[in-house]
């Protein structure tokens, strides 16, 4: 039986696919305790920023690496970072590198700045990690990320949405989510 499993540390979320055998099986914590500390590699690699997401399927000790940064070499040190812990038996990247374009810089600059300098996401805004990530490809946006509430949620998507006519695709998770998923697996 395969359970998702999506955990949020300081601005990264991460979603692992761990093997449920049985209770005494023990791969389910391993696996799991792998994953947790990919999340924290992910999280204190200093070039990961708000504008990069990424994922990790964790199976086995199989890492499977998807997501979307704006840097080739991100990609890169991403999946050394994740090879070095401890537990990785293999690491499948397939992180993809989002188009260089002046047009999404911009618009990732300015939906940060609507976010985070709105008095609501201050709290946000002061943590090393945001929690709030915005990936921008070809004028699409994807906010991802963990906040609080539900109010949190809605107001990051309509504050994202006041810059034109283009599309906002709202993943944002709350702390309650996180929480309830982290219960299911352990």
């Amino acid at each position: 039986m395969m359970k998702k499993l999506t955990v949020a540390t300081a601005g990264l979320v991460l979603t692992a696919s761990v093997a449920f055998a049985s209770p005494s099986a023990g791969i389910e914590r391993k696996d799991l305790q792998v994953f947790k500390d990919i999340a924290s590699s992910v999280e204190r690699y200093t070039r990961f920023t708000i504008f990069d997401d990424v994922n990790a399927n964790v199976k086995d000790g199989v890492v499977t690496l998807t997501g979307k940064v704006t840097m080739p070499y991100k990609r890169d040190d991403i999946e050394r970072r994740v090879a070095k812990v401890e537990g990785v038996r293999a690491v499948r990247n397939e992180i993809e590198t989002l188009p260089v374009s002046q047009f999404d810089d911009e618009l990732r600059y300015r939906i940060a700045r609507a976010i985070y300098r709105n008095s609501n996401f201050w709290n946000y805004a002061i943590m090393a990690n945001p929690p709030i990530h915005i990936v921008v490809e070809h004028g699409r946006v994807t906010l991802t990320g963990v906040v609080g509430s539900d109010v949190d949620r809605m107001l990051a998507r309509s504050l994202a949405t006041g810059f034109g006519e283009f599309s906002v695709k709202n993943d944002l998770k709350t702390d309650a989510e996180i929480r309830e998923a982290l219960e299911k697996a352990e």
